[in-house]
């Protein structure tokens, strides 16, 4: 990989970048995620068995809603749980600058 000279980025541009450095690091987990849940479906399937059979859920469970740890700088009652991808709203905001710790509950 080839060394990328930083000192010549301004201040806006590395956190342009840290964005976007952020965004491909989440992005690269959630296909490889993704890719080993179907290795072990299919892997769970040779075997004669449902993944969830195995690990004891229950396909289509329900999920219930998680607790709230960030909530929307202007309207108070949106939420989000922190697990799942991210919303717009808050995708904007740390655009803007805000920190996740200036949205937490």
């Amino acid at each position: 990989m080839s060394q990328v000279e930083l000192s010549s980025f301004s201040l806006s541009e590395l956190k342009a970048l840290q964005k976007q450095v952020a965004k491909a690091i989440e992005e690269f987990s959630d296909k490889e995620k993704a890719r080993a849940l179907a290795a072990l479906e299919e892997k769970a399937r040779e075997l004669g068995f449902s993944l969830a059979e195995l690990t004891g859920g229950r396909k289509g469970a329900r999920k219930t809603a998680g607790i709230a740890k960030y909530r929307h700088p202007d309207d108070a009652s949106v939420t989000w749980t922190g697990k799942g991808r991210r919303p717009d709203w808050l995708r904007d905001a740390l655009a803007r600058g805000v920190s996740l710790d200036d949205l937490a509950v």
